[in-house]
Formats: C-alpha cells, sequence, structure tokens
C-alpha cells in the first residue's frame, strides 16, 4: 500500500516543501520516493539534487547501517561503546549532571545543539539548561552560520528579522548577492533567479515590459553564481566593508541618496557619513583588488534601481568582522531607501533549516525565548515568571568557540551534544579534540553512529531523523512549516525533545531530593510534554505581542491552510510577507539606525610563511558534515573527493601539477590532498570544500586549518579565511583500492577501511557509483604501506576468494578482479598512471571484452575500447561530462546547443542544480574539451 506525506526538505535554508511515499508491507512501511511539493510557497515543486535524492538517503539498508539504533555507553574512556537502554543511559547521565552541578554549580555543564533541530527541541533544550539547571550554557552550531546577520539587524532595524521575502526576487529590478554561492548552497532559490531574469528577457504578451534584471555578484571565486551576474566584484577575501563603504562614499559624492528617506526613518547617518569620509572608491580599488570602475558601477547601478534586494550568507557572516560586513551592506539600503517595499531589502539566506526556529525560542547563549535578549532584565524576569522559576541567570553563557576552549580548560566539565559535529565543523579541529578528551562526561544524541564526534561519546542517545519527525521549521523568509512523519523511528531511536524532556523529568528529581538551590529551581518549573504540539504551543505564547508574534497560528491552521510567515497575529488571516512597509523599526524610537563602524583586514594576514589565502565553501551535492548525504555515493559524482583548487597561474609558478598530493599548513595543524587546477580564482588563494573531516580524510578535516577568532559583537567565528602554506606531501608510497560492495555492507565496510588506514598520512575513504555502489580509497604514506594491512583491506573488499590479475615488482603491485565480464575490484601499489581509465571502466560497468591483461598496463593511457567520462554533470540522470560533449559537438549556436542537450540527455530539466554549470560549459565552448 502507497501514501504520501508531506513535509519539510532538512537540508538549507530555503524550506523546501516535500511530499514522502512511503510503502507499507506486512506492518512496516519504508520511503520510496520523494517529489517536490507543488503547493509549498517556498519552492513550488521544485527539488535541488540533495533533496530529490532524500528517500534514497532513508532507504531501510542506509538505515540500518548508517543510524545509531540503541542508546550506547562506556564507564571508562579507554572501553568500546557498549548496548545499553533509555532508562540505564538516562539515569547514568542525570546523576553524573547532578553530582556535578551539586559540587560545581550549573555552569559547570552545557548543552551544545543545533540549526537542524526543530523547533520544539529547541524549545525543550532552552528551558532545560537556563530553566532547570540555571545555565545559559547552551549554544548552537548556528553561532557559526547566522549570529552575524543576527547582530546586524537588532544593531540596525531593532530586530533578528528579514524583512524581505522570497517573492521579492520576482519583484526586483537589482539583485545583489555577497558572499553567497547561491547556486550550491540554496539552489531552488537559484532556480527563482534565474526564472526572473528570464522572464524580463521574455516577458508574457500580457505583462508589461519592465528593464532587464541586473544581476551583481561579490565573491573571491568565480563561482557559478558569479558566471551568471553581470558585474561581478572578485574582492580580496574579507574586504566587504571596505567595498560596501566606498559604494556608499560614491553615492554621497553623486546625490544618489534617498535624504527624505534618511530623514524620516533613521538616525545617526551624519555621524556615519563623516566616518566614511576616506572610504573612496579610489582607496577600496586597491584594498579589495578590483577596478574602482567596477566599484563605481555597482553603486551605480543599485542606487538608481527601482527596487534592489541584497542576498548574503556566509561570505559575509563567518568572518570577524561579520557584523560589520553585515551593518555596511544594510547601510546601503537605508541610505537609499531600498528596504520595506516590493523587491527592495536586505535579505540573510539562512544556512540551516532551522536556524530561525532556534533564535526563535532563544536557543543560543545571549538569547532568551520570543526574541529576548539575556541582557535585559525585564526580559529575564518574564521568562522566569512564564517557566516558574526563580531567576533566569543573567551572565552571559559560552558561545560556541568560547564554550570548547572553557572545556578544555577544566571549567565546564560535561557537555550535551545534540544533532551536531562539532569534530568536523569547529574552527582550529586540534583544540575541539584535546576538550573532547579533556571533558569529564560527553553525551551525544545524533542520528548517525559514525560522525566524527559520537567517536568521543562517553553516551550515545539515538535520535530520529528526517521522515520520522514531527514538528515546526522556520526558513529565511520567516515561514514556518510543519515536519510530519512517514515512517517509524528505526530501532529505539526517540524524537529530540523527548529524549530532552525526559532527561528533565529525571534531573528535576534529583533536584528536588537534593540542595536547596536546585529544589527551589525544579519546585513548580513543568516538563510534562506529551506530543511536539504541547511544546510548540507553549513556545507560541511566549511570542505574544513580541515581534515575531504567532499567537494567530496553530498546528490545525498549518495543517490546513500550509506553511505561514510570521509576524501572525492572534487575530489575522494571513502572515506578513513584508516587514517595515509602514517605514517604522523595531527599535525603540521606531527609527533605524546607521552604525558607524570601521574597516579591518582579515584575522589572520598573509605573510612570508604562510603566504597564501585560504577560503572554505560548499560543494553542490554535499551538505555540511555529510553524515547524511554522504552515505549515497551519487552525491560524490560532481565532486568525488576532497581537492585543493588553485589557480593555474599559482600552479604552473610552483611547479605543481594537477592530482599531486600537497601538504597545506596553517598555525594550526595541517592536512594533505590533491591540488586541482580552478580557474575561477586568482592568484594567492585556494580553496577547500568545507565538508570533509576525519570521516573521510586523515587526521581531522579541513578545519584542522582555520582559526577560532570571534567577531566581537555577533561571537561568530572566521571560517572562511586563513592564511596556509603550501609544500609537496613527500609520500612516495602510494595505493588505491577501488571495489563494488553489496548494499548491505557498504556503509560497514567504509567504516571499518577508514578506521585501519586513518593513521596514515594521507588516506581518503569515499564512496563512488550510481545504481551500483562501491569505496575508493586512496593512500599516500612516508614508510611502505604494510602488506599486511593491504591483505587486510582486500579482505574487507570481498576479494580474497575471487580470482585475480596480478602483476608485481620490486616496487610496484597491480591486482584486478573480474566478475561477470566486469570489473569487480583493483588495487594500484605504487605507481598510479591507471587509475583513471580505470575508474572510468569501473564506474561505466562495461565489459571488460578482449582488453584482458591489458587492465594491468601502468600507462595513463587507456586501452582504445575505453572513452573518458570526464565528470558528472547531471546528477539527477547520471549525465557526464563526456555523454554532453558528444551530443553538442556538431551544434555551433549556443542557445541551439542548450536545448538539444536538455532535450536529449534530460540534464538540467529534473532539478535544475546543474543548470548553471550546463550553461557555462555552452556558451564557453567548454562543452567540446572534456576534463578528465
Amino acid at each position: 500500500m502507497l501514501a504520501e506525506t508531506a513535509s519539510t526538505c532538512p537540508y538549507c535554508g530555503v524550506g523546501c516543501g516535500v511530499i514522502i511515499q512511503t510503502k507499507t508491507e506486512a506492518g512496516s512501511s519504508e520511503i520510496v520516493a520523494v517529489r517536490g511539493d507543488p503547493t509549498h510557497p517556498a519552492n513550488f515543486g521544485r527539488l535541488c539534487s540533495k533533496g530529490s535524492n532524500l528517500h534514497l538517503t532513508a532507504s531501510p539498508l542506509r538505515r540500518l547501517q548508517a543510524r545509531a539504533l540503541r542508546p550506547m555507553l562506556r564507564y571508562d574512556r579507554s572501553a568500546a561503546l557498549i548496548d545499553s537502554d533509555w532508562d540505564t543511559a538516562l539515569n547514568q547521565v542525570a546523576d553524573r549532571f547532578a553530582q556535578c552541578i551539586a559540587a560545581h554549580g550549573p555552569d559547570s555543564v552545557a548543552f551544545y545543539i543545533s540549526g537542524q533541530l526543530l523547533t520544539e527541541d529547541y524549545y525543550v533544550f532552552n528551558k532545560l539548561a537556563k530553566g532547570l539547571i540555571g545555565t545559559n550554557n547552551i549554544d548552537t552550531n548556528s553561532r557559526l552560520c547566522m549570529s552575524s546577520a543576527v547582530a546586524g539587524y537588532k544593531q540596525s532595524l531593532g530586530a533578528d528579522a528579514p524583512p524581505a521575502a522570497y517573492e521579492d526576487i520576482d519583484q526586483t529590478d537589482c539583485l545583489l548577492i555577497a558572499g553567497s554561492n547561491t547556486a550550491y548552497a540554496h539552489p531552488i532559490l537559484f532556480r527563482r533567479i534565474e526564472a526572473a531574469r528570464e522572464q524580463r528577457a521574455n516577458p508574457a504578451a500580457s505583462q508589461k515590459q519592465r528593464p532587464p534584471l541586473k544581476v551583481i555578484v561579490i565573491d573571491p571565486r568565480r563561482t557559478d553564481t558569479a558566471a551568471f551576474a553581470d558585474l561581478h566584484l572578485p574582492i580580496l577575501p574579507g574586504t566587504d566593508v571596505a567595498l560596501f563603504h566606498a559604494m556608499l562614499n560614491h553615492l554621497l559624492w553623486e546625490g544618489l541618496i534617498d535624504r527624505r528617506f534618511i530623514d524620516a526613518h533613521t538616525e545617526g547617518f551624519d555621524e556615519l557619513k563623516r566616518s566614511i569620509r576616506d572610504y573612496t572608491p579610489r582607496w577600496a580599488a586597491d584594498v579589495c583588488g578590483i577596478p574602482q570602475a567596477s566599484i563605481i558601477e555597482a553603486a551605480e547601478i543599485f542606487a538608481r534601481s527601482p527596487a534592489s534586494l541584497s542576498l548574503y550568507c556566509q561570505g559575509l557572516n563567518q568572518s570577524a568582522s561579520g557584523t560589520a560586513k553585515n551593518l555596511a551592506l544594510i547601510h546601503l539600503h537605508l541610505a537609499t531607501g531600498q528596504i520595506g517595499r516590493a523587491g527592495a531589502g536586505p535579505f540573510s539566506l539562512t544556512g540551516q533549516p532551522n536556524a530561525m526556529g532556534g533564535r526563535e525560542v532563544g536557543g543560543m547563549a545571549n538569547l532568551l525565548p520570543a526574541h529576548r535578549d539575556l541582557s535585559n532584565a525585564a526580559h529575564r524576569d518574564e521568562i522566569a515568571r512564564f517557566w516558574q522559576v526563580p531567576t533566569v541567570p543573567a551572565a552571559p553563557g559560552k558561545t560556541a568557540v568560547e564554550l570548547f576552549e572553557a572545556i578544555e580548560r577544566g571549567e565546564v566539565k560535561m557537555v550535551w551534544i545534540a544533532c551536531t559535529n562539532p569534530a568536523q565543523s569547529m574552527p582550529n579541529l586540534p583544540q575541539i579534540e584535546r576538550a573532547l578528551q579533556r571533558a569529564e562526561l560527553v553525551v551525544v544524541q545524533e542520528a548517525y553512529r559514525e560522525t566524527a564526534t559520537t567517536r568521543f561519546a562517553d553516551v550515545l542517545l539515538p535520535a530520529t531523523s528526517w521522515g520520522e519527525k514531527d514538528g515546526t521549521v522556520t526558513n529565511s523568509e520567516r515561514r514556518i512549516s510543519r515536519v510530519r512523519a512517514a515512517v517509524a523511528p528505526p530501532g529505539q531511536a526517540r524524537h529530540d525533545w523527548a529524549i530532552a524532556n525526559d532527561f528533565a523529568q529525571r534531573l528535576r528529581q534529583r533536584f528536588l531530593a537534593g540542595g536547596a538551590a536546585s529544589a527551589e529551581r525544579a519546585r513548580l518549573i513543568q516538563f510534562e510534554y506529551s506530543s511536539a504540539q504541547t511544546v510548540w504551543s507553549e513556545h507560541r505564547e511566549t511570542t505574544r505581542d513580541r515581534d515575531l508574534d504567532i499567537t494567530g497560528l496553530s498546528y490545525d491552521l498549518l495543517d490546513t491552510q500550509g506553511p505561514q510567515q510570521w509576524p501572525y497575529r492572534s487575530g489575522a488571516k494571513s502572515g506578513t510577507t513584508r516587514l517595515y512597509e509602514d517605514g517604522k523599526f523595531a527599535t525603540a524610537n521606531g527609527r533605524a539606525k546607521f552604525v558607524p563602524i570601521d574597516y579591518r583586514p582579515v584575522a589572520e594576514a598573509i605573510d612570508a610563511r604562510y603566504s597564501l589565502r585560504l577560503i572554505t565553501g560548499r560543494l553542490r551535492d554535499q551538505w555540511h558534515g555529510m553524515s547524511r548525504t554522504g552515505t549515497l555515493a551519487r552525491s560524490f559524482g560532481h565532486a568525488p573527493e576532497p581537492t585543493l583548487d588553485m589557480s593555474p597561474a599559482d600552479l604552473q609558478a610552483r611547479g605543481y601539477r594537477p592530482g599531486e598530493l600537497l601538504r597545506i599548513s596553517s598555525r594550526r595543524g595541517r592536512i594533505v590532498l590533491p591540488v586541482k587546477a580552478d580557474t575561477s580564482l586568482r592568484p594567492g588563494t585556494v580553496f577547500i570544500a568545507m565538508h570533509w573531516g576525519s570521516e573521510y580524510l586523515s587526521g581531522l578535516g579541513v578545519n584542522t586549518l582555520t582559526l577560532p577568532v570571534n567577531d566581537p559583537s555577533s561571537r561568530q567565528p572566521e571560517l572562511k579565511h586563513c592564511a596556509v602554506r603550501i609544500d609537496r606531501a613527500e609520500l612516495p608510497y602510494r595505493a588505491l583500492m577501488v571495489g563494488w560492495l553489496r548494499p548491505d555492507e557498504l556503509l560497514v565496510v567504509r567504516e571499518a577501511v577508514r578506521t585501519r588506514v586513518a593513521h596514515l598520512e594521507y588516506a581518503c575513504t569515499v564512496l563512488l557509483g550510481r545504481d551500483q555502489e562501491g569505496v575508493r580509497v586512496r593512500l599516500a604514506s612516508a614508510q611502505p604501506i604494510a602488506a599486511d594491512l593491504l591483505s587486510d583491506l582486500q579482505r574487507l573488499f570481498g576479494v580474497s576468494e575471487l580470482p585475480l590479475l596480478r602483476y608485481q615488482d620490486a616496487g610496484n603491485q597491480r591486482s584486478i578482479a573480474v566478475a561477470d565480464e566486469r570489473l569487480r575490484f583493483f588495487m594500484l601499489v605504487g605507481d598510479q598512471q591507471s587509475h583513471g581509465w580505470l575508474t572510468d571502466l569501473f564506474e561505466q560497468s562495461s565489459t571488460i571484452g578482449s582488453i584482458g591483461y591489458r587492465l594491468l598496463m601502468p600507462t595513463a593511457t587507456a586501452p582504445g575500447e575505453i572513452k573518458p567520462q570526464g565528470r558528472l554533470i547531471c546528477n539527477c540522470l547520471g549525465v557526464s561530462e563526456s555523454a554532453i560533449t558528444q551530443c553538442a559537438e556538431d551544434i555551433v549556436d549556443p542557445a541551439q546547443r542548450l536545448q538539444v542537450i536538455q532535450s536529449m540527455l534530460g540534464c538540467g530539466t529534473q532539478c535544475g542544480s546543474c543548470l548553471p554549470e550546463l550553461r557555462q560549459m555552452v556558451w564557453s565552448g567548454s562543452c567540446n574539451a572534456i576534463s578528465v
């Protein structure tokens, strides 16, 4: 029997609606398909490559292999986790927390939670920490994501509330995208941008002709988003404030500001004007590394357009000057009156699915529910009365970086980590490792069993995930959507709010039996939630008369009328699409504020020793730490392995070859990666995707390199940039193994392989394939790789009993296993020249025909029967570079070429995530040359 359930995608902050299809047989249900919800106003049925594959990540076999299925604990750090049960595990944690709090006070414990939790989960954790325990030591990975955007909004507009909406993309005349590769990070919004520009270029007969939509992109790299722009400003990393100030400086000189709006609706402009007097376009051109004319052009397009909208994300936020960058951009909107009307406004794009919801319930170290501030005594009193506790503590809690520093010092002794992976995502990972080793108790509440952080867990609590959860999330445009369960949780997994609620009840009983202070806090506070809806109803009441008032909403209304935007006050007939249309802002006097700020360079400058700028960013088909997307082989098709991307000029100047292993070092640590030529980068700047942690690489991962310097206002760390040096990795001993595996062993074998090779200087273990899936492990070492290790790995691949074609000499070994005339496994030890064409043959799953022993050839040139595939371009349909090239090779006109490619191959017609790259290939002519 088939059934359908409307829910919400668990990835980025776009908040796309999905329809989950489930099949029930013999009383058991499984997710078998997913599609976009055509009625959801965030996506109108569209899904990106990640969302389109959600059902594959939730298959029974993947859940069985990847998920945490039962509580586990250990009583000794030197021991492995053992299976337990919920009562034993939660009682153990409640006892330890109560003892620690009694001995060292409430601030000796802490919670580190996640923007991927539901609003209801967040609320219970926040009440548990600040209400029952009496500590503000609760922060979230949203600190790494959105806190600078929050600080910028609050300091200038008065509230943490994006003033624009997605429909403003359709109505704007100038779209300024700053610090966001929207094509990768928010693909469905990028589809909307593409459609808006196309509609302007080709309006329907009934529509009024409007000027073309102008797109400006500010990004150090020429990303797919930047290539789409009318004007790309490839500024040097971290120079955004200098650019925005110079743009405003030019507008002042040219009289292109809206003085009437400034006088009527803002304050502080004259002081700001004095502070940017010397920020001329000529000065900024040198600082930013771009032409002065480009700065002037961007400023004039922005100011002269009838409506200008800005979209921005981590390129602005993840910086030691993140708040200043946000403010400087908001100043441009205020000075030109580009806010509070259709198509205009500063619009921060949320990185995670529910970072907004977490801020709504106050689930951060400096916040209280419903956008109340911890520093405000009246706000603390309001929440203390609401929760029925004597007080809410006044001392600010430890924010993300500060929290792990305090754990390392021994100041915070116990930490509960929920739905996040700080051992992969935090900066300066060596410090995070030291902190988790120093902690007296690490509780990890997680849906996935094998993350970098679960390896430090003393207690592992299995949580539900997408397709199993029930509750709400809030997207970038303040729209609340329902998340609904389609299948039962696997094993003994429980909902996050229910785990926190159960623990709170147990801890409360211990407090009531303990000391006077704890007993007083525990006496009246209640944790008697029976469902996510009962939690949400309590949260709703905290919002009454606040800027995010949702007292007019209910689960029933969301279920019957669909997702709604806040504020949605009691008695309202609908939510609020756009804020500040009346010119009244959320400040005490109703006026927006100009905040004088100075440009500060990046927190870590390059120098003679660390002479390259490293920037980080996202991949198209992977998500954050890849705990979900990394279980699916097709997610690796577009970017098969972690690489260091470097400009061709830098490669040539330094004498490096593409594919060569390089050691990347910062002042905090080092990693080894193969180098890749990348024409999107200017010389002196290198790039690594943010996703790669110790789950895939030996060592700790990419964030070994990044630095934990915080923005002074938002406390958000500068994850986007650091200074590095590059050296050849002198690792002469190499090995590569690639093999297909059965679906029921794929993830288990990958983890077993990863564990065995983690000690090597370079080891990369990833999935590959599509309908058939396998594992690829690439190794490099300064010492010979032990024969026993190679034999053990072959055993894990299951080929020890298969007949092998072999070649071996003093320094090289090649082994090939063939089954049913197809390549089943190959191993190259020493000489790696043939890895490219062997991998092509392997992934094509073609019959080997007459190739035979030529499979053992140590040459980079493939036998004539094997054609290079190039990179995968379309994930939905598995279309490679070579297929696109062959399809279009005889067509000269680019527009016709694109049309033929789409009609014949289908790429770009499904989720559309590959469209930006496909367009670049077609219009640049690069589809006539395959990159290998």
